[in-house]
């Protein structure tokens, strides 16, 4: 449950002149150094004022990242795929074919300069997302991403389906999400999920949810409009 004053903080999230993002999607398996480079630039420009905002849709090759607060400790298999350090917040996770990556340039100037509510919107988007294949999920307090309870006869669990990882400059963000849609949960093991050791990783096809990532793309595109707004097609960087 958002305070009173998050609540309010997370509404102003919608540019108050409407203007939409641009939304693109890939194909294929995008390296992520090119990626990343894609991104700083494209994120330059939005602060500069010379490009409009954009939700990247993306699969990447197996490979791990290492966010800003990332221990050495948490990665485990350091041999098993390549290891990308990089600026974005959050500790070590995991990319991957089957995982939904969006990265996500929004100018912040325009929409509250609250970066604890830029998270909490992000939180929220993924939140409405699941809710479209009828998945409740939420956010644990103490621990980064999203979050499904799982039970079953004498046992119960909190598995983590989606990671957030954000960078902002100039008030312009970019990095982003990642939904486990159908990865290969097995490719988590070489690493501590956001440091996270006593938690597992679910996707939606493990939950029992055998959804596409066309259907992904299209809850992720549902639940978008209702926290950041209008829409627009858009060209994929790279």
């Amino acid at each position: 449950m958002l305070s009173q004053s998050l609540s309010t903080a997370v509404s102003k999230l919608i540019r108050e002149d409407r203007a939409p993002v641009e939304w693109a999607v890939s194909t294929g398996l995008v390296d992520y150094p090119a990626a990343v480079e894609a991104m700083e630039a494209r994120a330059a420009a939005i602060a500069a004022g010379e490009a409009p905002e954009l939700v990247w849709l993306l699969e990447h090759p197996p490979l791990y990242t290492a966010g800003v607060s990332s221990k050495d400790d948490d990665l485990l298999d350091a041999g098993r795929f390549p290891v990308h350090r990089t600026g974005r917040g959050g500790q070590f996770t995991y990319h991957g074919p089957g995982q939904r990556v969006a990265y996500v340039m929004l100018d912040l100037n325009r929409r509250g300069k609250d970066v604890r509510a830029f998270v909490r919107g992000l939180e929220q988007w993924i939140i409405g997302a699941l809710d479209e294949f009828g998945v409740p999920a939420d956010v644990r307090e103490g621990r980064v991403g999203v979050w499904v309870e799982r039970k079953g006869p004498g046992w119960s669990r909190e598995d983590k389906i989606a990671a957030i990882g954000v960078k902002v400059r100039k008030w312009v963000s970019f990095h982003g999400i990642s939904l486990n849609v159908e990865p290969d949960l097995s490719h988590f093991g070489g690493i501590v999920p956001c440091g996270i050791h006593e938690h597992g990783v679910t996707s939606l096809v493990d939950l029992g949810v055998p959804a596409t990532m066309d259907e992904a793309d299209e809850a992720l595109r549902t639940s978008f409009r209702r926290v950041f707004g209008a829409l627009a097609a858009g060209q994929a960087p790279v």
